[in-house]
């Protein structure tokens, strides 16, 4: 397996900012609308630009679940290979929203303790009283 040399030695994005841009932010449908307008080899390519880099790392195995084994080994090899199995394994996104497993919270309606009233009648009764 060879790869392509040149994708690894620039180490420039093979897209425009702006696309990676908009691929960054989008949701994973509009993902798949913007990965469909770039060319096979190129978005092989970007699959592995971003895969490289740490913040990138989950678009760049996206991106490569959108390209051909094969076009993932002819720009990077087993580098390419690898990425195109651990872009098939990855889980499907869950469709629950995320609030759906929270507890609810409940709030009390009672005072947390009952205190005795004060009463300071007492506290005068029980001391003898000073002589001077």
């Amino acid at each position: 397996m060879w790869s392509n040399q040149a994708a690894f030695d620039s180490d420039n994005c093979p897209v425009a900012d702006d696309l990676l841009g908009a691929m960054y932010r989008a949701n994973p449908n509009g993902l798949a609308e913007l990965t469909a307008t770039v060319p096979d080899d190129v978005r092989a390519m970007l699959a592995l630009f971003c895969y490289r880099r740490n913040h990138l790392h989950g678009l760049g195995l996206a991106i490569a679940a959108t390209c051909s084994e094969r076009d993932l080994i002819d720009q990077g090899g087993r580098a390419g290979a690898t990425l195109y199995a651990q872009s098939r394994a990855m889980p499907e996104p869950e469709r629950r929203p995320a609030h759906a497993n929270r507890r609810g919270i409940t709030l009390s309606t009672a005072p947390l303790r009952t205190l005795p009233p004060l009463d300071d009648s007492l506290d005068d009764d029980d001391e003898p009283p000073l002589t001077a």
